[in-house]
């Protein structure tokens, strides 16, 4: 998965406003205690990241 699709699911998902700082303070277990922009800074596929998201806020299939 593309960065560039990664950040149009969480707008799509979260809404423009709320993607980049849900995923600036948002830290999650599924990310080993990291926020979204810290797992890509680390290295992370953005495709897992988008599944730890998923997993975390309980995405309906469909969304994955």
């Amino acid at each position: 998965m593309r960065l560039t699709v990664f950040w149009q699911r969480m707008v799509e998902h979260f809404g423009e406003a709320y993607a980049d700082s849900f995923a600036r303070d948002h830290v999650m277990s599924e990310l080993g205690g990291r926020t979204v922009h810290q797992a890509l800074d680390a290295g992370w596929e953005a495709k897992d990241v988008w599944r730890a998201v998923c997993s975390a806020m309980d995405l309906p299939a469909e969304r994955r």
